[in-house]
Order: structure tokens, then sequence, then C-alpha cells
């Protein structure tokens, strides 16, 4: 097409205009896969920036207390003492908790005794036994329930110091019973105890600023606690103190023991008595004794399991001791073959009227005290050994009568003897320091030697208070023999050895490791060995009484000592000889 202008350029115009409109269609088809693309980073970017402000946000989800705990029957509650919960279950009787007198005995206080023949809780305090009978129906202090005693836990807060919790949903009861030199931690901001170490663990308790923890263990960030509430868990360590000791004020009010003892060291000897005749021989047997102030004679036994003993108690005996400044202390044993200890003191029967018969009889005779050696007890005689001491300390007191008791030196074996609970009822534990070699044992050896007879005193005295602790020596030394591979001794008397050593010209030394002087000698196709017990080795027993400050010494036995000993033990006793 043309005009006088000049050609009009509408193809030009037209592919100048689609290509432009390309372009732009070009452009709009990018954008959206761009912005989709963008989208998708920005989600990703603020999932990321949200999942990482989570992790720092500590969660107050509550824990399932049920799982926490573990499911219980509606008529039992979970039972958390101090920082353990127990496996062990309280029966409920509506809102009143019953525990096991197993594990009242077990955590809480051994005294509650449980009389299977009876059928009934004893309690011994210091001046009285409390009995109090089981009942088959809930309501009262002890309820018989499916064969096992349960106690009221009233009942058990009546002669025990104790915080206690009770809650539902589940049925818990939490008890707190320490409360002097106890490890705590105090939130020094309003926080939470949870189930684990980590803010995203559940939670178990708030916690208030302010607030007190038990102190369990420290982690790197976290502190493990109980709350006295009973709950076990963890806390963040930044938001709780460092750790402290405390003692907390207490308003329970129970009874105290008090002791009879002698305001002077204990100097005892045990004098073996046999029968009521051999009495007439004490003024000869102590012609010769000084510094001793208490004589135990060996006047009574256990003779069946119904706890009937036999007597050989005298007055004029007494009589005899009282006017050389003695104190008598008539000892009791259990050595008669034909009695089971076990029968004799879990029965709560016999068990009194083994009792009833040896006060009797002190008092009868006008002695001072009474001391039992009930030796090689077994394990399950051990409960029982310890409530006949219980019993057996109130009617001493009741009439003045000093009790005392012997025990073996502190073995994993004896555990069961415990010793502590033994210090808190009677007036002086006494350590049987010998035998530590006896007619039987696979090797010869020292019957006391030093290292053994210190470590023996350390061990008591880590559960019984040294000033009533007293430490018994030896006056005896074994010979031992060894014939064709065959090991066998005999005890015998400090002359005795001294003249065996003599006799057989046997090569003497002082053996610095078990602080004696050692001897041997061959003789008719036999080795002989002996650790000899003497002045020098009896002193350095002796010693230990000043170092550890102990209640004194004792001595087995009368009649086995040569004449100058008790000016050795004596000298050693009260320090002036001390090296």
């Amino acid at each position: 097409m043309k005009n006088n202008f000049g050609p009009i350029p509408i193809e030009k115009d037209l592919y100048r205009e689609d290509n432009i409109y390309m372009r732009r269609r070009r452009r709009r088809r990018i954008n959206p896969v761009i912005i989709v693309g963008l989208l998708i980073a920005a989600v990703a970017v603020i999932g990321i920036v949200t999942t990482l402000i989570m992790r720092r946000i500590p969660t107050k989800k509550q824990m399932d207390l049920t799982e926490y705990y573990g499911q219980t029957g509606e008529s039992e509650a979970v039972i958390i003492i101090g920082t353990q919960i127990l496996e062990e279950k309280a029966a409920m009787s509506g809102e009143q908790p019953y525990l096991p007198v197993d594990v009242v005995d077990s955590y809480l206080n051994q005294r509650y005794y449980w009389d299977e023949e009876g059928q009934q809780i004893l309690y011994a305090t210091p001046s009285e036994l409390v009995s109090v009978p089981a009942s088959s129906e809930a309501g009262g202090d002890v309820w018989l329930k499916d064969g096992t005693a349960y106690l009221s836990l009233d009942f058990v807060k009546r002669y025990t110091d104790l915080d206690t919790y009770v809650y539902q949903q589940p049925n818990r009861v939490a008890i707190q019973k320490d409360f002097s030199g106890i490890s705590v931690v105090t939130a020094n901001k309003d926080t939470y105890v949870r189930y684990r170490g980590g803010i995203k663990a559940e939670v178990l308790s708030k916690i208030n600023k302010g607030d007190n923890l038990l102190f369990m263990e420290e982690l790197e960030n976290w502190v493990q606690v109980a709350t006295w509430d009973g709950y076990i868990g963890y806390v963040e360590k930044k938001s709780v103190s460092d750790v402290q000791t405390v003692t907390m004020d207490r308003t329970f009010a129970g009874e105290d023991y008090t002791y009879l003892t002698m305001d002077q060291p204990v100097n005892l000897v045990w004098h073996q008595v046999m029968s009521t005749d051999a009495n007439a021989g004490l003024s000869d047997s102590i012609q010769n004794m000084t510094g001793v102030n208490v004589i135990s004679p060996t006047w009574f036994y256990v003779s069946d399991n119904s706890g009937n003993i036999i007597n050989n108690a005298t007055i004029d005996y007494v009589s005899t001791a009282h006017d050389r400044g003695l104190k008598v202390w008539g000892l009791v044993d259990n050595f008669t073959q034909d009695i089971s200890t076990y029968e004799v003191l879990s029965k709560t029967s016999s068990r009194q009227n083994l009792i009833t018969q040896l006060v009797n009889a002190a008092v009868g005779a006008g002695i001072d005290g009474i001391n039992v050696d009930f030796e090689q007890l077994s394990e399950d005689v051990g409960i029982h050994f310890l409530e006949f001491l219980r019993e057996l300390s109130i009617e001493c007191h009741k009439n003045n009568l000093v009790l005392s008791v012997d025990n073996p030196v502190p073995e994993d074996f004896t555990s069961h003897y415990d010793r502590a609970e033994q210090g808190r009822v009677v007036d002086y534990v006494i350590i049987m320091g010998y035998d530590e070699h006896y007619v039987g044992s696979e090797e010869a050896g020292s019957v006391a030697s030093l290292p053994w007879v210190e470590k023996g005193i350390q061990d008591t005295i880590a559960e019984v208070p040294a000033e009533r602790v007293i430490n018994a020596v030896p006056f005896y030394t074994r010979l031992w023999k060894t014939e064709a591979g065959t090991l066998s001794s005999e005890a015998i008397g400090m002359d005795t050895a001294q003249e065996v050593v003599s006799t057989n010209n046997a090569q003497v030394y002082w053996d610095s490791d078990v602080s004696q002087n050692y001897g041997s000698f061959e003789k008719d196709g036999c080795t002989y060995q002996i650790w000899i017990e003497d002045a020098q080795s009896i002193a350095a027993k002796v010693q230990l009484v000043q170092t550890y400050n102990l209640a004194g010494v004792a001595a087995w036995k009368l009649g086995f000592e040569n004449s100058g000993i008790w000016q050795v033990i004596t000298d050693n006793l009260s320090g002036s000889t001390a090296q």
C-alpha cells in the first residue's frame, strides 16, 4: 500500500509488537515458578527457625502419674521413702494408709516387732513394752491382711519422727524420715522438676523460688533431686543453689535411752564358774588380782527351748566380790548343745520366760549387772536377739542392773548382730577381741594380732559410741601343732606358754606385724608354733582403750593370767605408761 507520503510500515510494526508480546508472555510464564520456589524456601526457613525456637522452649506437659508411679489397685498405694520409690505397696482403708511391718522395720523404725505367737505387735520403749493385738479388719493400729501385718501410718508416727504426705489418683504415701545433716539445694527461681534431664522431659512438679529439694546427684547441666512430697526427678542446675547441709527443726519428742555406766574405766575379768561349788574358790582366785573393778562369773545358761536357765549364783560369792570392791555382772550363755537359740528367742513366751528368770536370779543374788554372751547366732536369729536385748534392757533398768553384751569382731557375716541397735539399748557393747585364729582354723596364727584387734575397734565404734565400748583381750595363747600335714591347737595360759618356750628352747622374736612374740620349735617329728600373749602384747592392746577413748577393757579369763599382768593392764588403762 502506498500514499503520497511513502509506504505505511504496518508489517514492521506488527512484528515489533509481536516480539514485545512474546517477551512479556515469557516473563509471565517464569514468574510463578520463581514465586513458588521462593515461597517454599520461605516456608522452610520459617520451619527451621520455628523448630530451633521450639527446641529452646521448655515443655510444660505434665507427666501421667500413673505411668510414673506404676499401676496400683484401688486398695493399695505406692510408698515413697526419702529418695526411693519402693516395690512394696501400702494397703489403703479409705484414706488411711497401712504399711507392711517389714517395710517399717527395714526403712523407718526397726522396733516394731511382729509376735507371730501372740499375733500382735510389740514395741519396746526405753521404759516399757507396748503390745498391740492385730485385727482382721482395718480401723485399728495393726491390720492382719492376707497373712501380713500392716501398721497404720498414725501408729508408726506415734513412735517415729516422720513427715508424711498422702495423695490420691494414684494412691501414694510419701515419707520423709531424715532431718539432720541432709544435703539439699534451694530453688533460686520458679522452675520444674522433670522426669528426666532435659527441658523437653515431662513435668513432675512445679517448684517455687526458695523451695528446698533433697539433693541426690549432680550431672553436667542438671541435678537429680527429690521433693519432700515424693517426686524424684531432675531440675536445671542453673535454677538451684549449690549443695548445702542442713538440719531441720523438729518438734517430735521421743523417749530417749539413759545408760547405767561407771564413772571410771571398766576393768573386767570373766570368771569361768561351772557349778555352785566352784564359787567357793573365788577368794583364792582373786588373791593377787589388782586393778579389776568388775568380775563376770559364768553363772547362767539357757537349759531348754522354753527359756529356762541353770542358775549357779550364790549370795556368798557376791558378798566376797563386793568386799573386794568388785561389781558382779553375771554372764548368761547359749552354749547348751540341745537347745535352739532361734526357738528360745523367736517365741515371745520363751523369750520373756528367759528374761524373767535372769532378772529374778540377778536380783535374788544381789548382783550389779547381766552380761549376755550369745555366740554363733545365725542370720535368722538376728531380729529376735535384738528384741531380746530391748526387752531385757527394760527389766534390767527397772532393777538398776547394768546390761552388757558380748560381740565377735565385726565381719560381713555378722552384720545381723546389728551393733548399732545393740548400742542404743544396752549399757555396754563388748568386743571379744580374740579368736582371730581358733581351734579348727585352716592355718596357724595369732589369737589376736594388734592390727586385727584395732580394726575390730574401729569398725565397732563406727556403730556404737566409743564411750560405751569395751575391748576384751585374751589371757590365753594357742600352741599350734603340725603333724604329718595335720594342724591342731590347744589353748594355754600365760605361764604355761612361757614354760613351753623355755622347756623346748624355742626360738622367739618380736613380730612387729602382729605386735607379739613369736616362737617355733621341732619335737618328735612335729612342728610347733606359738604367738605369745604376754605383758608386751597385752600392753599394746590395752593402750588402744586410750587411743580410741573406749569405756574400758575386759579379759578372758581369770586363771590364765600371770601375776604381773594386772599391773600392766592398770598402768596402760590409765595411760601412765602409754607410748
